[in-house]
């Protein structure tokens, strides 16, 4: 498992030379919440969709 150090440097050197900041922040943001959702997964910190499409539908009434 690598770093978030190292997975950052990974991104950034993988990106277009091109790339703005914002493009950069986007992608170790996304990085970040991909790798933060899968914590949750495997610590079986979920709901399901309908737990979930409840919670919206009580929500919006």
């Amino acid at each position: 498992m690598s770093t978030p150090k190292e997975t950052a440097k990974h991104l950034i050197d993988h990106m277009s030379d091109q790339a703005s900041w914002e493009d950069i922040m986007y992608e170790l943001y996304v990085r970040h919440k991909i790798e933060a959702g899968l914590k949750a997964s495997e610590e079986n910190r979920t709901v399901s969709h309908e737990d979930a499409k409840q919670r919206l539908l009580k929500n919006a009434g």
